[in-house]
């Protein structure tokens, strides 16, 4: 499974636990950070941490383990660190506050099932 791949099933995962806004960031070119990032956002701390709990355990399932993994229990911001592929679940607010799309904006924007997005 290449980053793109895992990029896109992270972004299916979120959704199919209600995860709001999924959108995947293609970086690939702009930074050396990852090739992409995956921003969704859950209305609670616990949706939050549902989302970030099943986007980890079932991509450990399909032999992919995470580099790291900060926020789980705050439940806030939670980043999956896969190297090459980041993935960010906010609390809805703080997704505002930190806007990362605005500060990608060159990034080209998909939905999870690899749609361009405007």
């Amino acid at each position: 499974m290449d980053s793109r791949e895992r990029a896109f099933l992270i972004g299916q995962l979120a959704e199919e636990k209600k995860a709001s806004k999924v959108t995947v960031l293609d970086l690939a070119g702009l930074t050396d950070i990852a090739d992409f990032f995956v921003i969704a956002d859950g209305a609670s701390e616990r949706q939050v941490r549902t989302i970030a709990e099943t986007v980890e355990l079932e991509m450990k399932n399909r032999g992919v383990r995470p580099v790291s993994v900060e926020g789980m229990d705050e439940g806030r911001w939670v980043i999956i660190d896969y190297g090459d592929v980041i993935a960010h679940v906010f609390l809805e607010p703080l997704r505002e506050l930190y806007d990362l799309e605005s500060l990608w904006i060159e990034a080209k924007r998909y939905n999870p099932e690899g749609e361009n997005k405007i």
